[in-house]
């Protein structure tokens, strides 16, 4: 599946920056994984695997399992909680963002499966 537009979506309406999308994305797809294998797959650096990652845990989107590993909470409810985060940070008024309320819908099959295999 094609995950361009949702990545678009999350740079656009959650303010994330394209590598955190790309991460996002990446864990939230493959299940749980490590920051040397995010790097691995998307040909970033370590380092940055690792801070951007850290910084999804600030956002809403992961939990860390250890220093190194993290995972994606299910997207129905991390897609929200991002949101909710951002419209704080901003000072924006939390309300419903039906764009927002589809990624859950969009990524929930493809989470469900990497957690499933």
């Amino acid at each position: 599946m094609d995950f361009s537009k949702i990545e678009n979506d999350l740079i656009s309406e959650i303010k994330l920056s394209p590598n955190q999308a790309k991460i996002f994305l990446l864990v939230t797809t493959g299940g749980k994984m490590t920051a040397k294998i995010i790097s691995e797959k998307l040909g970033i650096s370590l380092d940055d695997a690792l801070n951007t990652a850290k910084k999804l845990i600030e956002l809403g989107a992961f939990i860390d399992i250890t220093e190194t590993e993290f995972e994606a909470m299910h997207p129905r409810f991390t897609a929200v909680n991002m949101y909710r985060k951002m419209c704080e940070r901003e000072g924006i008024k939390f309300k419903q963002n039906k764009i927002v309320d589809n990624f859950g819908v969009v990524l929930e099959e493809a989470y469900d499966a990497a957690r499933t295999k």
